[in-house]
């Protein structure tokens, strides 16, 4: 079978058993701290599984993408080492909530794998927990009794608590599980080495398959299990594995799911897979990376320096630099793959076909970046070998460049070994491993468990009302970056939650004569947290909850104003505009777009007169909640990639701008009052950004414009036309520079045949080594370029103070860079030293900087001592 029908064969199997299919969720997550990326299939369940909300349905089935880049076998920089692990892949699964469990599940499995798969039953084996003293678990005899009935008892393994009991994470929803392997080997392998010696060994050929998890504990903060109130059943399988299997391949990577893509590669970098080692992982790994990046992005996630953002452009930077280093294309190649990779995932993944075009403009400005970084990185090298005469290249040194320029340490080491050195490998280690500490200890949560005071169902009425009569649910306390919280639930909340891009509600709870200050408001798992420094003297009891009317109001203008933007932005600039992320708070609105150039004021004028002119027309709000999702399309409401929606959802009118939206919004636009665009720039390669203000801020920035304008008109004499008047005074200003300009070549041309007079003969070289008294870098490079083509053989070196800072410059005749290997770049650097800066350039012209100019005669000296 090919992967498609693989991967449509699981969901008909359980469609036809009353599994209902939904969506794979986006990758990127929103709403949970713990998780950065969807990396299970089970994670937009999770506030199922926790119980925060009910089960929309018992039975689920679907085709998860996920992306893992650390963890157990997981870790970046061993993808594409083997042949069988990934970032991004596929998870098949399906689910009971509190339905059928384990003798349903283990059928289920057994019928799919060798009744519709056809995969011979002598090939597979199972494991079962063999249990946990600590937890006082016995060994899971249930589901061994289960898999009797369909597999033979040898072929049914124990295994123990880290590979046979799946955790959520250090606390939460648990069980043991049951793991199918698969023994792919050949007849004589298998007859040297039974398959059962091989299950969890990590061999590349006896694989596990898919993971059946009977979750039926919760694991609490002090580290006990208690029974959950229902069991549920989560599966897992490797769409990429299972394909590898029924299309009898002994790697992931030839199947048909990668072959298209290594095919383009093999294409574009003239190397061909399977020719060597070192060529194949650099295919395997851009393989893989193009998937995670191209799935990212479409889900709203772009490359960045920090977060998520950082973790993308990590992955897209090793898939760069395997090509530059190994297969030795040195210009931007990925965004090529994007186009099959469409062709191959798109029909499943919508998604990734409507973003074709983002992708790959995104990829090729990230790529042809990265490209300039690491030429810079290369720089960075050589003068660190110029600079630094030891055998041994300091480790500190060679993580810089892997962090900060994206070096691999192999090339590093390549080029080390060039100049005859060797890196110092153990402090490197110590460097890479003191980041990752630092990491996790940055994103730590410890988060105790629940304390529950009373029984309800918490119901958020904020859409409504700014304050209510409640009472805590349960409080639990939690540290993340050295801060204390205490994180609390309430039955009734009128704080909106952080969310959709708007920030979370701030205010007070009141608990008797004791007032409290909400320092934020979060959504984790569907239960809506109100964050507060300390813990309340009596929690118990009536609470009264109020939000913050002043910021709330600000916060809903500038909402209410992304939807009138967005509308405007299409109008403007065409239907191809939709929103790639936003941030409203009660002081300005950002709003992020796919547009492919800089907005011209014109453009700018029109969108921000259009937003104002709805404004004006006093829209109401007209809101319809719990809208079934089909109606809300065929409505025509905006629904934003990178979202996951519900199958009843929340619909915002304003006019004609319909968004489905979770967020608050003035109950009409006259309420935004005015809107003021404040800047318009480039986030990526595509996509524009626009940030504005609304409301009060508005007003503000409008006064203070305003008597800005009258202090410049004070400063110019109150001039009848101030723009005309500021117009005579550029072209005044303009009109000395270059006079300036005109005494400065005169300068130059006195200058040069004093020093044409000054040039000594040395060896066959013409040479001059020279201080000179300009103080504009453009007017000696023109001098020295001159200087170069009157005079043959020519070895210039001309110093001079710019700006009270040292400078150096170097010009090299071509035939004695080709003569005698002279070059500039290097030679700089050696002079350099003398300056307390560095430099570079190429080998017939180079300057350099520094910090010392009083060293501008022993640098002078020093290049007459370099070619004697």
């Amino acid at each position: 079978m090919k992967a498609q029908e693989i991967r449509q064969s699981f969901l008909d199997f359980f469609n036809h058993r009353q599994h209902t299919f939904i969506p794979s969720s986006p990758i990127v997550v929103k709403d949970d701290p713990t998780l950065m990326f969807i990396n299970a299939g089970m994670n937009q369940f999770k506030d199922w599984f926790l119980g925060n909300s009910q089960a929309e349905h018992s039975r689920v089935c679907n085709s998860q993408k996920c992306l893992r880049v650390s963890g157990k076998h997981n870790d970046l920089e061993e993808v594409g080492v083997d042949t069988y692990h990934h970032t991004l892949f596929e998870m098949l699964g399906n689910w009971s909530f509190g339905d059928y469990f384990k003798e349903e599940a283990i059928a289920w499995a057994w019928e799919y794998l060798t009744g519709i798969c056809k995969i011979d039953p002598n090939s597979l084996y199972v494991t079962v927990f063999e249990g946990a003293k600590e937890d006082h678990l016995a060994m899971d005899q249930e589901a061994f009794d289960y898999w009797k009935k369909w597999i033979a008892e040898d072929r049914i393994l124990m295994g123990n608590k880290k590979d046979n009991f799946w955790e959520m994470g250090k606390t939460g929803p648990c069980g043991p599980c049951s793991e199918i392997h698969v023994d792919i080997r050949s007849a004589a392998e298998k007859a040297k080495i039974p398959g059962d010696q091989l299950v969890n060994q990590d061999h590349p050929q006896v694989i596990e398959v898919w993971n059946l998890v009977f979750m039926e504990y919760n694991r609490l903060a002090d580290a006990s299990l208690q029974k959950l109130p229902a069991k549920h059943v989560d599966t897992g399988m490797g769409f990429e594995r299972l394909a590898m299997v029924l299309q009898g391949k002994k790697s992931n990577y030839d199947t048909d799911v990668f072959t298209p893509l290594i095919s383009k590669i093999e294409a574009l970098s003239s190397h061909k897979y399977g020719a060597s080692t070192e060529s194949d992982i650099a295919i395997r790994v851009i393989a893989d990376h193009v998937r995670a990046v191209s799935f990212a992005i479409a889900d709203g996630q772009l490359p960045s320096s920090n977060g998520a953002g950082y973790v993308i452009r990590r992955i897209l930077r090793r898939a760069i630099r395997y090509g530059y280093s190994k297969l030795n294309i040195r210009v931007a190649f990925i965004y090529k793959l994007v186009e099959v990779l469409v062709q191959e995932m798109g029909s499943f993944f919508p998604e990734i076909k409507a973003q074709q075009s983002l992708i790959e403009k995104i990829i090729l400005e990230e790529e042809n970046s990265f490209l300039r970084t690491l030429s810079n990185g290369l720089e960075r090298f050589h003068q660190y070998i110029e600079l630094h005469p030891e055998k041994t290249i300091n480790g500190k040194f060679a993580f810089e460049l892997f962090d900060t320029f994206g070096f691999p340490i192999d090339l590093t080491q390549l080029l080390a070994k060039e100049e005859n050195r060797s890196v110092n490998m153990d402090q490197f280690e110590k460097e890479l491993t003191e980041q990752k500490d630092r990491s996790r200890a940055a994103s730590a949560i410890d988060a105790g468990d629940w304390v529950v005071l009373d029984e309800g169902e918490a119901k958020f009425v904020g859409y409504d009302t700014p304050e209510t009569e409640t009472k805590v649910l349960r409080y639990r306390n939690v540290k993340s970056k050295d801060q204390n919280w205490v994180q609390v639930e309430l039955e009734t909340t009128p704080f909106y939650p952080e969310g959709g891009g708007q920030v979370g509600d701030v205010g007070v709870l009141v608990f008797g004569k004791e007032k409290l200050s909400v320092a934020d408001t979060k959504k984790e798992n569907g239960v809506i947290l109100h964050f507060l420094k300390k813990m309340p003297q009596q929690i118990q009891g009536e609470v009264k909850a109020v939000v913050s009317g002043e910021k709330r109001r600000a916060t809903a203008a500038n909402h209410s104003a992304t939807h009138l933007l967005h509308k405007a932005l299409r109008t403007v600039l065409g239907t191809h505009v939709e929103q790639k992320g936003s941030l409203v708070g009660p002081n300005y609105l950002r709003f992020d777009f796919s547009h492919f150039q800089k907005l011209t004021d014109e453009e700018l004028s029109k969108i921000g007169a259009m937003v104002n002119e709805e404004i004006l027309s006093n829209f109401p709000l007209k809101e319809q909640r719990n809208t079934k999702i089909e109606v809300a399309k065929e409505m025509g409401a905006m629904a934003l990639f990178g979202e996951k929606y519900g199958d009843r959802v929340r619909v915002i009118q304003f006019g004609e701008s319909v968004e489905l939206c979770g967020g608050i919004h003035v109950s009409s636009t006259a309420q935004i009052g005015k809107f003021v665009i404040t800047s318009e720039s480039a986030v990526a390669s595509g996509v524009r950004r626009i940030e504005a203000v609304t409301h009060e801020k508005a007003s503000e920035l409008v006064d203070q414009e305003l008597t800005l304008l009258n202090e410049i008109r004070s400063l110019l004499k109150n001039p009848k036309d101030l723009k005309k008047q500021i117009t005579t005074v550029l072209a005044q200003n303009n009109t000395l520079a270059k006079k300036i300009e005109g005494f400065q070549k005169e300068k130059s041309q006195g200058l040069k045949q004093d020093l044409i007079g000054d040039v000594e003969n040395i060896n066959g070289v013409n040479f001059l080594a020279k201080r000179i008294d300009l103080d504009a870098a453009d007017a000696i490079k023109d001098l020295a370029f001159q200087l170069k083509e009157e005079i043959p053989n020519l070895f210039l070196v001309l110093g001079a103070a710019i700006n009270e800072k040292p400078n150096l410059t170097l010009v090299i005749s071509e035939n004695l860079v080709e003569d005698k290997g002279w070059n500039a770049g290097k030679i700089i650097r050696d002079l350099a030293k003398e300056i307390q800066g560095g430099g570079g350039g190429q080998a017939f012209y180079a300057t350099a900087g520094g910090n010392k100019v009083e060293g501008i005669p022993a640098a002078l000296s020093k290049a007459a001592e370099l070619i004697q």
